[in-house]
């Protein structure tokens, strides 16, 4: 089921999101390299709670950030079947691990979304990714960002995703709706601050929220010189 909602910003105002991101991740490529992860929250790759979480090498994984191309850029997320073993019941982006017979994380990306969501390469364009991110279930997962052409239908593997939804870039990207939360993670019992970004009954939040927010915070950057 796709959900759009919330209008949120009045059509004058709003800025031209496909043609920011584009400009910002022309060019890019994943980045692998330890220095350029991006860790839960202002971890260091020293810390104690660092080395304890990651004593083993983080395992590879792909997620596919698929940006609709409606008349107001949205993006598509799943709702994780609540019996997965990792994340169940989160709202996420498709993905998961990278096999060996995936070529790249492009490639991981884009088949996971097919198996996941039924999501057809044909509506799919690649245009860049974001640097690595670190999450606490112990995989760095490269950022596939995508464009995808109205017009594509979906077919759910039910045992992977209960729902899938679409939410305006525009809303994604108001920071009023960038809520500070303290949680206490599951995996290692502490207390950190995180961003969660509410959007109806729904609440976007741990990884999924932090990518957005990786994307976001380019798209607002200074130009670089």
């Amino acid at each position: 089921m796709h959900s759009v909602g919330h209008d949120s910003a009045p059509a004058a105002s709003r800025r031209d999101w496909a043609a920011i991101i584009r400009a910002r991740l022309q060019g890019s490529v994943p980045r692998h390299d330890p220095q350029d992860w991006l860790l839960p929250v202002t971890w260091k790759p020293d810390s104690p709670r660092y080395r304890k979480l990651f004593s083993r090498e983080p395992v590879p994984a792909a997620v596919l950030i698929p940006l609709v191309e409606r008349r107001e850029l949205t993006v598509l997320f799943t709702q994780r079947a609540t019996q997965l073993r990792n994340h169940a019941g989160q709202v996420s982006f498709p993905g998961g691990r990278i096999e060996a017979t995936d070529s790249s994380p492009q490639a991981a990306a884009l088949r996971e979304a097919r198996e996941e969501i039924g999501l057809d390469e044909r509506f799919v364009s690649v245009i860049g990714f974001l640097p690595d991110h670190l999450v606490v279930t112990g995989f760095r997962v490269t950022p596939v960002v995508a464009f995808v052409q109205p017009g594509f239908e979906l077919l759910v593997a039910s045992d992977e995703v209960e729902d899938t939804f679409e939410v305006p870039v525009d809303y994604l990207f108001d920071p009023t709706h960038h809520v500070l939360q303290r949680r206490r993670s599951a995996v290692t019992g502490e207390w950190s601050d995180f961003h969660d970004i509410p959007f109806g009954e729904r609440n976007i939040w741990g990884a999924t929220a932090g990518m957005l927010l990786t994307l976001y915070r380019l798209c607002n950057a200074p130009p670089s010189t």
